[in-house]
């Protein structure tokens, strides 16, 4: 049994790595390997969640997320193949973690898409598959992802306004998404959530009508403060809002929990949920218990961080390695504020958001 506050740590077949562990829980030393009997890392919290990006790709180009030219695409050769990405899944729930979301890019422009959302929901430690989309192609797959075992959506959704959602996507049609929610809402999906990004001066004005979609359908809308990834993150220097310009503009929202980094209100009556996630405002890293990998095969320890730990070629065991290496290395919190930009050194849609 390990009690040191300091412990040698076998991270990757052949190297070994030097790590305070004081205020983890008791674990155990078995061979080269430490074993936790929850995975936590160096600051006492649990990581249970992963976000798994399958593309770098979108059919959209929201402005705080990638340039209007779009990115030049990675190559099929560096991307993570289907099987590398069903073996992270499985290292990553040897390690504790339960719950996975799927994201982009566009998830929903991968072709193998159902095939791999079908292989990890049969990984039997993990309880929760949810998926991230802009809703454009919904109406295609939204059958196929209920048979596949994806029991929770996440919409991204900014505006109710088809001229705006035409200037923030630049090349997107809200008619499209709508109609993706409303056959995902016939579905009968388990939850179903819309994302969407406070802008100051270009959706501060529609707060009340996307709350009262919580009363109109069974679905719950979570605010996130607008985060600078980038030098083109920003539409200027005045777009950020707090997520407190929610409260201020629907006092009657009646506090209900927590969930995560997540703080959780509802009008009376209604069928769903109204979330603020406030990154900068209301700093919740303390929370934190998710860890990302890319489409390319990096394991981000922190959204908002530059480390990045490569798992592309390894297999199972390999995985499980440089997975456990970065939650273990998972920083107390990012860095970003109003004034200093992400140091993440990739843009959102090439993390996974």
């Amino acid at each position: 049994m390990v009690t040191d506050a300091a412990a040698i740590i076998a991270v990757e077949p052949i190297t070994t790595y030097l790590l305070d562990i004081s205020g983890l829980r008791t674990c155990y030393f078995l061979s080269v390997h430490l074993f936790f009997e929850d995975m936590k890392d160096a600051y006492n919290r649990e990581i249970n969640y992963l976000r798994l990006s399958v593309t770098d790709r979108c059919n959209l180009r929201c402005r705080y997320c990638m340039p209007e030219e779009g990115i030049s695409k990675l190559a099929h050769e560096d991307i993570l193949t289907e099987e590398e990405m069903v073996t992270a899944v499985r290292a990553c729930a040897q390690l504790g973690i339960d719950k996975v979301r799927i994201t982009g890019g566009e998830p929903l422009l991968k072709r193998n898409i159902i095939s791999i959302c079908n292989r990890i929901s049969e990984i039997s430690e993990i309880k929760t598959l949810v998926m991230t989309t802009n809703g454009i192609l919904l109406t295609e797959y939204v059958k196929e992802l209920k048979k596949a075992g994806v029991q929770r959506l996440n919409i991204s959704l900014d505006t109710l306004d088809s001229e705006k959602f035409g200037r923030i996507t630049r090349i997107g049609s809200l008619d499209k998404v709508w109609r993706g929610l409303m056959c995902a809402i016939n579905e009968g999906f388990e939850k179903i959530k819309i994302n969407c990004v406070l802008i100051n001066g270009f959706n501060d004005d529609e707060i009340p009508a996307l709350v009262s979609l919580t009363q109109k359908y069974p679905l719950d809308v979570r605010f996130i403060e607008l985060m600078g990834m980038n030098e083109d993150g920003f539409f200027n220097e005045n777009s950020f809002l707090p997520s407190s310009a929610v409260l201020e503009q629907l006092p009657e929202l009646q506090r209900v929990g927590d969930n995560g980094v997540c703080t959780l209100y509802s009008l009376p009556g209604s069928k769903g949920s109204v979330g603020l996630i406030s990154p900068l405002t209301a700093k919740f890293c303390s929370s934190c218990n998710r860890i990302r990998i890319t489409a390319d095969g990096k394991v981000k320890p922190c959204l908002h961080s530059n480390q990045e730990i490569s798992i592309k070629g390894l297999e199972l065991e390999g995985m499980k390695y440089a997975i456990e290496r970065a939650i273990l290395e998972k920083p107390a919190s990012h860095g970003l504020t109003l004034e200093k930009l992400s140091q993440s050194g990739r843009s959102m849609n090439r993390i996974g958001g």
